[in-house]
């Protein structure tokens, strides 16, 4: 038996999204609650007896169908992306996270040089600063 921890867990579909927003003709906001916003869905439902969310439930099926994918998933799949690109990780390839971990891990290296340099008086404050935000904006 599939319980509600485990569906709201999974990687969300759009078409399934899509679908269920199209049910909202009949039981409104069960595509918000698939999609894990709880709130949207009561919201939806206080509001079933007037057509307002029989009318956005259409559109929101009709945009979630013409969405880009990746544009889906950075909306409701937030964990199938990549922490520091912000891509998704599965159009990423196979060996994408250990790439990005030695880039991180490089970037921790020489952050690690020059906080010695620094130590040492052989740059400045400024300096170090300049080459620590370059480092950093490198994984953002």
């Amino acid at each position: 038996m599939v319980s509600i921890g485990d569906m709201l867990s999974k990687a969300k579909d759009r078409k399934i999204a899509a679908l269920l927003a199209c049910a909202g003709i009949f039981l409104p906001g069960l595509h918000k609650f698939y999609l894990g916003q709880p709130k949207w869905g009561v919201i939806y439902l206080l509001l079933s007896w007037t057509p307002i969310p029989r009318i956005a439930s259409i559109v929101e099926a009709i945009w979630y169908l013409f969405q880009d994918g990746d544009e889906f998933d950075s909306r409701f799949n937030p964990s199938s992306l990549n922490p520091i690109s912000g891509q998704t990780l599965s159009k990423q390839g196979p060996f994408a996270p250990a790439q990005v971990e030695l880039q991180v891990e490089r970037v921790a290296e020489a952050l690690r040089q020059i906080e010695q340099l620094r130590q040492e008086g052989l740059i400045s404050e400024y300096e170090f600063e300049q080459k620590r935000r370059q480092l950093l904006d490198r994984i953002s």
